[in-house]
C-alpha cells in the first residue's frame, strides 16, 4: 500500500515555464488497520493520464479514447477547415479594404474638383453674371452631381461580385465556427459522461450529475484530491488525511509556490469532493469571519453630521456575508448605531484579515461624493504590510491587471487580457529578520490588489506574513495577515476641508 517516490520535478520538465502541477498524497488505512498513503497528480504527467504507482484518473480510459480519438481527429479537421475557411475570408477582406480605399481616393479627388467648381460658380454669381452665363452655371451643376451619381454607381457595380464573394465566405466561416463549438460542447459532454464518482456510502453519480443543473467547469474530476479518493474506495481502503501541494514552476496566472499546499479549488474539486465524502467523518471546513469580534474593537476615528471613519479591527467583515454565521461586520454594527442614516453607509470595504481605516458616509449625497472621490482617485489610502523575504529595492511600482478565478472565488489572478489594471506603489520602511516591512499605496482599488501584487512572481515575489490565500500561514493560522490600513486623505464633500486620519500600525 506505501507507493514509493516523489515528484521528479526535473524528469517531467515540471520547472519549464508555467508547468508545474497540483499533487496530493491521501494517508489511508486497511481493512486489518494497517496505515499507508497513495499518491496522484491533477491532469497529466509527462503527457500520460497513468502511471504506475499512482492513482489513476476517475474515468475509464477504453470508454473514454472511445469518445476522444474519433472526436479529437474530427475537431482537428474541423479546425483545419476553419483556418482555410479564415484564410480565405482575410484574403477576400483585404482585396475588399484595397477596392474601397481606392474607391475612396477617387471620391475624394473628385470631390476636391467639384468643391473647386462650386467656388469658382458662386464668384461668378457674385460677379453679377447675365441668363446666359448663369443657365451655364447651372448646367456645370448638374453635370457634377451627374457625375457623381455615375462614379458611385459604377463603384458599386465594379464591388458588387466581391461583395458577394466576401459575403459567402463569412457567412462559410461563421457557420463553420458554430459548427465547431457545438461539435466541441457535445464532445466535452461526451467527455464528461466517461467521468464517475463514488460516496464513501458507495452511492455512485456522474460528473454531469454532481454539477446539475449547471455546467462542469472544464478539468473538472481531474485534480488529485477526486483521483485519490477514488482509487481509495476502489482498493477498499478508508481514507484518514489529504493534503495537496504544487511542485514546479508557478502557472502563467495563479501565484503557486513549489512545495506549498493549497486547499481544494470551490468551482471544480468543491462539489465533487462534497459528495465522495459523503458517509466520512470530515473535520468541518473553517469559516473565516464567524469568530465574534468585541465591540469595542471597532473603533469611531471621527464623526460629523455627513461622514464617519472607523478603525476596523482584524477578523471583522466589512459587510455581512451570505451565512447567518457571518452577519455581524462593520456595516451591521454602523447600522445599528446610525439607523436613520440613508444610502449604503460604506464607501469602500476592507478584506476580513486586513485592519484599519474604513469612511462611511451618513448620506446619500456624500456617499455618492466619496464614491465619486474614489473614481477619480482623489482619496489617499496608505497600508503598511510585512512581507515574508527582504525586497532588493527601496521603491517601485507594480502593474498587474487582475480578475478573479472562476474557479476558486474569491481568489484573484493576473491575467493581462482580461484582467482589470491594478497598480500599486511600494516603498520600504525597514528590512529586518528576512522580512521587509513597506508602505503600500494603491492607485486602483482592485479586490485583493495589494496581497496578489506582493505575492506574484511577477510582483514583489514576497506575500504578506499571514496571508492564507496567497502566502503560507501557520498550521493553527494563529497569525493575523500582517496589512494594515493606516493612512485616508481626502477633502471634506461637504465642508471642503482637507482631512488625514491616521491608525496605529498594530504589528
Amino acid at each position: 500500500m506505501s507507493l514509493l517516490g516523489s515528484p521528479a520535478a526535473e524528469g517531467w520538465g515540471l520547472h519549464a515555464a508555467g508547468a508545474g502541477k497540483m499533487f496530493g498524497v491521501l494517508v489511508v488505512t486497511d481493512p486489518a488497520g494497517r496505515v499507508g498513503y497513495l499518491r496522484g497528480f491533477s491532469g497529466t504527467l509527462g503527457g500520460e493520464w497513468r502511471i504506475e504507482g499512482w492513482a489513476p484518473p476517475t474515468f475509464d480510459v477504453a470508454t473514454r479514447n472511445a469518445v476522444w480519438v474519433p472526436g479529437e481527429s474530427e475537431m482537428t479537421a474541423l479546425k483545419e477547415h476553419e483556418a482555410t475557411l479564415l484564410q480565405a475570408r482575410a484574403e477576400l477582406e483585404a482585396r475588399h479594404s484595397t477596392l474601397r480605399a481606392r474607391q475612396a481616393e477617387e471620391q475624394d479627388a473628385m470631390r476636391l474638383r467639384h468643391r473647386a467648381a462650386r467656388e469658382r460658380r458662386k464668384l461668378e454669381r457674385a460677379r453679377g453674371a447675365g441668363p446666359d452665363a448663369l443657365h451655364q452655371l447651372e448646367q456645370e451643376s448638374r453635370r457634377d452631381k451627374a457625375e457623381r451619381r455615375a462614379l458611385i454607381a459604377a463603384q458599386l457595380e465594379e464591388r458588387a461580385p466581391i461583395d458577394a464573394e466576401l459575403r459567402v465566405a463569412i457567412a462559410a466561416h461563421e457557420a463553420i465556427q458554430r459548427h465547431r463549438a457545438h461539435r466541441s460542447g457535445e464532445l466535452l459532454r461526451g467527455i464528461q459522461n466517461t467521468y464517475g464518482f463514488r460516496s464513501a456510502r458507495g452511492e455512485f453519480k456522474s460528473l454531469r450529475a454532481i454539477f446539475s443543473p449547471d455546467e462542469p467547469p472544464g478539468g473538472a474530476g481531474d485534480c488529485a484530491a477526486p483521483r485519490l479518493l477514488a482509487h481509495a474506495y476502489a482498493l477498499g481502503l478508508q481514507p484518514v488525511a489529504l493534503a495537496e501541494f504544487w511542485w514546479g514552476s508557478p502557472p502563467r496566472t495563479v501565484d503557486r509556490r513549489s512545495g506549498a499546499f493549497y486547499a481544494a479549488c470551490r468551482g471544480k474539486c468543491a462539489p465533487i469532493l462534497a459528495h465522495m465524502l459523503d458517509g466520512l467523518v470530515v473535520e468541518a471546513a473553517p469559516v473565516h469571519g464567524g469568530a465574534r469580534v468585541l465591540d469595542s474593537a471597532l473603533h469611531v476615528v471621527f464623526e460629523d453630521d455627513w461622514i464617519l471613519v472607523v478603525d476596523k479591527p482584524c477578523g471583522l467583515l466589512s459587510v455581512p456575508g451570505r451565512s447567518a454565521h457571518l452577519h455581524d461586520s462593520v456595516l451591521t454594527r454602523l447600522r445599528a448605531l446610525h439607523p436613520h442614516a440613508t444610502g449604503p453607509l460604506l464607501v469602500h470595504r476592507l478584506d476580513l484579515d486586513t485592519s484599519g481605516l474604513l469612511v462611511a458616509a451618513k448620506d446619500q449625497d456624500t456617499f455618492v461624493a466619496l464614491q465619486r472621490y474614489f473614481a477619480e482617485r482623489r482619496i489617499t489610502k496608505r497600508y503598511v504590510a510585512l512581507l515574508e523575504g527582504l525586497l532588493p529595492q527601496d521603491e517601485g511600482t507594480v502593474n498587474l491587471a487582475l480578475r478573479v478565478d472562476l474557479d476558486d472565488r474569491p481568489r484573484q489572478l493576473h491575467d493581462p487580457l482580461h484582467g482589470k489594471d491594478a497598480v500599486t506603489h511600494y516603498r520600504v520602511l525597514a528590512r529586518q529578520d528576512q522580512r521587509t516591512r513597506v508602505e503600500f499605496t494603491p492607485l486602483t482599488g482592485r479586490t485583493h490588489q495589494l496581497r496578489v501584487h506582493a505575492s506574484h512572481p511577477l510582483g514583489l515575489n514576497a506575500p504578506i506574513v499571514g496571508d492564507r490565500l496567497y502566502g503560507r500561514v501557520a498550521p493553527d493560522e494563529s497569525q493575523r495577515l500582517m496589512l494594515h490600513a493606516a493612512s485616508l486623505q481626502f477633502a471634506h464633500p461637504a465642508t471642503g476641508a482637507d482631512l488625514t486620519f491616521e491608525s496605529e500600525i498594530p504589528f
